[in-house]
């Protein structure tokens, strides 16, 4: 059992147990250390099982009792098959902590599972940690400071809190193409003139949401040009280079192309040249709410423009005579009626207004009719031309017939020799097209083919990539931990020492072997007697009861035979009631080393202690009540 314990021991440090040097056994185990290693091989094995578990018992037995009840549930739900409850961890014994022990190092993941299952790398053991005491702190009530226990006062703090606010961080890239050397004045400003990443941002509360907010983005972009790449750039055959230029000559024409239709006038300004000023003033003050109409400069016509002289002289006219009249009332008259002059010259402008933007659309009309019918003048003009050559060869009708036909003759056969011609090249041509439809059939098949091949190949390295990094940080993280193992163990002894465990394994079973044929031969050999015996004694019984019915000296000999046969039965049978009492007192030793391995008097007495202890506690709280 010493080299089951050491390996136990063992185990349960990797796990993060706090074992002492001086602890050497399951025997020296204490309470509090049972349970600690127990929730530490769970949080291990199943953390949602294990985050709700603590890691020493409270002071309370009550409260010792509920957290031994939980421990032996949270054992069965992950398979233990063994008799366990609350006394297992209170009032341990030595054997079934040991088979305990046993069943959960014989639980915890593999190497390989953790490997694939949680993050490697130098930095696993503290993500590991963070991730199991955030997971605690999620699962632990929220209590109020007032009522918070020292137990809760570890996971609940009174600090304070701070709200995930992030700012836009500028953080230099280096470049990743060994041909693009990175300019010299990006070196100069990164070096002299960027500042850290905790002088950039106004909180320092604020200096990891941000972080986490940049490498988020990062990340998300970097996936999306992969997911990009592997679905659209590899069927474009293009260099990525190539693509991304592709993508952006793309992206600025189609912004181009926004601003251009985003900047092309209206259909209602498209007159804007012929229509109204008051058109023009309602659309500036669509545009301008809060302005008003009087101070908007318009753009009128000639006609406008001479009008308003006209009347701008008129105005100055009498003003000048309003200024040297001396009748206030005369004054306001004039003016009356000069404003509805002005009412209707204004009126008169927007009616000449109008009628000329309706003579504009009306010009327009009358422009497009007058090129429809150049162009059917021209047609007809070409009517005339054919119609006058013909004319003119009405006179010589026979000889123009002839030399027609002649000419139409000539046509027929130049027009037969080309199609001979045609057709003396066409088939050359048609093979040799139908050929090339063939090898550019067997090039796009190649060419899908080799892309697959290609997504195929991208595939496997992007996963053999995958599993490089994660197993050179698995070679790192091995590094570090037999970097931080104790020097002054070598090998040779723990593999000697194996050796040694594997040689007295193998005795052992031979030994075992041994005694095993040995007994089967005794066995054989006692059976073999055994029936010799039957048989001797009946042989003789039957030849002596033959004579006994003759001779008075046989039949007493009969009758010794006899007697001697059921003393040697009664013999026979009190060697094998010793046999059966010698391996009763075995068993009821080992039973009595067991029980005293248990510790049953030592547990019986702690089990009084705390029979005595839950009572006070009860007088305690009865006597709160009480008083309440």
């Amino acid at each position: 059992m010493e080299e089951v314990d050491k390996i136990l021991i063992h185990a349960l440090k990797q796990v993060g147990t706090e074992l002492s040097e001086e602890i050497d056994s399951v025997k020296s185990f204490t309470s509090e250390l049972i349970v600690e290693a127990v929730v530490r091989c769970i949080r291990v094995i199943d953390p949602g099982l294990g985050s709700a578990l603590p890691t020493t018992l409270p002071p309370g037995m009550s409260a010792r009792f509920r957290v031994g009840m939980s421990l032996a549930q949270a054992c069965q739900d992950i398979g233990y098959k063994g008799e366990i409850g609350y006394q297992t961890f209170l009032y341990s014994s030595e054997t079934e902590i040991r088979s305990l022990l046993m069943f959960l190092v014989e639980k915890l993941p593999r190497e390989s599972a953790e490997a694939s299952d949680q993050p490697t790398g130098k930095s696993a053991v503290l993500q590991r940690a963070i991730a199991s005491a955030i997971k605690a702190q999620l699962v632990a009530p929220w209590l109020p400071p007032n009522c918070r226990l020292p137990l809760h006062g570890e996971t609940q703090t009174s600090g304070a809190l701070y709200s995930f606010h992030s700012q836009h961080l500028s953080l230099p890239h280096c470049v990743r193409d060994p041909r693009k050397k990175p300019q010299k004045e990006v070196n100069d400003y990164q070096r002299d003139f960027l500042r850290p990443v905790t002088a950039q941002l106004s909180h320092n509360a604020s200096v990891v949401a941000s972080i986490l907010e940049q490498h988020t983005a990062e990340l998300s972009a970097a996936q999306e040009w992969d997911n990009e790449w592997n679905s659209q750039g590899l069927l474009s055959r293009l260099t990525p280079q190539d693509y991304r230029a592709r993508k952006r000559t793309r992206l600025r024409k189609r912004i181009e192309e926004q601003l251009r239709s985003a900047a092309l006038p209206s259909a209602e300004s498209a007159f804007g040249a012929l229509g109204s000023t008051s058109d023009l003033s309602d659309m500036l003050q669509a545009f301008k709410g809060s302005a008003s109409s009087d101070h908007i400069l318009t753009k009128g016509s000639h006609f406008t423009h001479s009008k308003k002289f006209a009347f701008t002289q008129e105005v100055e006219t009498v003003a000048s005579a309003v200024r040297q009249t001396d009748n206030h009332q005369s004054q306001q008259e004039e003016l009356a009626s000069l404003q509805q002059q002005f009412q209707q010259l204004c009126i008169d402008v927007d009616q000449l207004t109008t009628e000329l933007k309706h003579t504009s659309v009306t010009n327009a009309q009358v422009l497009d009719e007058m090129k429809q019918r150049e162009l059917h003048n021209s047609e007809e003009e070409e009517k005339i031309q054919v119609k006058k050559k013909t004319i003119d060869l009405l006179p010589d009708a026979e000889n123009n017939l002839l030399k027609l036909q002649g000419l139409v003759e000539a046509g027929a056969k130049r027009v037969v020799n080309l199609a001979s011609q045609w057709e003396k090249h066409r088939a050359p041509l048609i093979d040799e097209h139908r050929r090339l439809r063939e090898i550019c059939s067997n090039q796009d098949m190649e060419s899908s083919r080799k892309l697959s091949e290609i997504k195929v190949l991208h595939d496997k390295i992007r996963v053999s990539t995958e599993e490089a990094k994660k197993k050179e940080e698995i070679y790192k993280q091995l590094v570090s931990e037999l970097e931080n193992l104790p020097k002054d163990v070598s090998r040779a002894a723990y593999t000697q020492r194996i050796l040694e465990i594997v040689s007295n394994i193998k005795k052992q079973k031979e030994e075992i072997t041994k005694i095993l044929s040995d007994t089967k031969e005794l066995q054989k050999e006692i059976n073999s007697l055994t029936g010799k015996l039957d048989r001797t004694f009946a042989v003789t019984d039957e030849l002596v009861f033959k004579d006994a019915k003759k001779d008075e000296s046989v039949r007493k000999s009969y009758k010794y035979l006899a007697a001697l046969h059921e003393n040697c039965s009664q013999l026979i049978q009190t060697i094998e009631d010793t046999g059966t009492i010698l391996r009763e007192i075995r068993d009821l030793e080992e039973q009595i080393e067991t029980e005293n391995s248990n510790k049953t008097v030592a547990n019986l007495e702690r089990i009084l202690e705390d029979y005595k202890a839950i009572r006070q506690e009860n007088s305690a709280l009865a006597a709160k009540v009480r008083e309440g």
